[in-house]
């Protein structure tokens, strides 16, 4: 993405920056990093739509007066490509935890997982995962899950505008998914497993779009950092 940012204040008015988040970092990682490249100076970061740590792809990041639109950003339409595998389920639905069940999938036809997409279009309910971020209580689910406690799982509303297979190489099949705001790919992986009576876990997963944004558009992590920390070299900064 082409830097046109020139002076550091512009920062302090609102700007929404479109980060590539790198795989293995929270979306509270990418926050801190870019908040840290400010000091002195203390502004407001915030990001819109939070990714999984073994997610990569778009993560939308509001500075200054910008964070109080970040309701807005995080509502809107999200596509994701990724990678499931079938034949294997996991308590965290990705390959954060170990396979706990096994299935037989050679059976299952290029056919049969075509037609699985189907009944996921439109609007459906999926369960979270126990490991994710969603608070109980005022604590994350994925802390109870670790601590081997159970947890009450509420069902969510959410609308898949769009899932199709792109490949398919089994155990792997490749996917494209275009979902409403709250959709988590996980359980719907998961719940894909389900509907061919095996299983299915999330191998791999990239934000790709959040409402009209791309990640082709979006920077890299220690580009952004450098451009903020050059144009602090070069300004006034008051605390």
């Amino acid at each position: 993405m082409t830097n046109s940012y020139t002076r550091i204040e512009e920062f302090a008015e609102g700007q929404l920056l479109l980060i590539n988040k790198p795989y293995n970092w929270t979306s509270f990682d990418v926050v801190g990093k870019i908040r840290n490249a400010f000091k002195p100076l203390k502004l407001k970061v915030g990001h819109a739509g939070t990714l999984d740590p073994l997610a990569s792809g778009l993560l939308i990041i509001c500075t200054g007066k910008m964070t109080k639109q970040i309701d807005t950003f995080q509502a809107q339409e999200k596509e994701y490509t990724g990678t499931m595998v079938l034949g294997e389920t996991t308590p965290s639905y990705d390959m954060e935890t170990d396979a706990d069940q096994k299935f037989d999938i050679s059976h299952i036809t290029e056919q049969d997982i075509r037609d699985a997409c189907k009944q996921f279009i439109g609007d459906i309910q999926q369960y979270p995962p126990a490991h994710s971020a969603i608070k109980i209580d005022g604590e994350r689910l994925y802390e109870k899950a670790r601590r081997g406690e159970e947890v009450e799982l509420r069902l969510r509303n959410v609308t898949i505008s769009e899932f199709e297979i792109t490949g398919i190489t089994l155990p792997e099949v490749n996917f494209r998914v275009v979902c409403s705001k709250g959709t988590y790919i996980r359980s719907l992986v998961n719940d894909f497993g389900k509907t061919l009576n095996n299983g299915a876990y999330l191998s791999n997963l990239r934000r790709t779009r959040s409402g009209e944004y791309k990640i082709e558009e979006a920077f890299e992590v220690m580009e952004i950092v450098n451009i903020i920390r050059e144009l602090k070299a070069t300004a006034t900064i008051i605390e």
